[in-house]
């Protein structure tokens, strides 16, 4: 699970580099910010589930 997490982060943050470095793809920038920032969420409340 952890490392499914981390490649979806990475996959994430790879687009949206990619949507901020090409002017035309700024919408791949901001679908990547928002993924990044779900998987993260949803990441850390199931590891704290886990842990109780």
């Amino acid at each position: 699970m952890v490392v499914l997490v981390v490649i979806l982060l990475v996959i994430w943050a790879v687009f949206a580099l990619v949507g901020f470095l090409i002017k035309g793809l700024l919408w791949l920038a901001i679908l990547g910010l928002i993924f990044f920032v779900i998987t993260a969420i949803v990441a850390g409340i199931r590891s704290r589930r886990a842990r109780t």
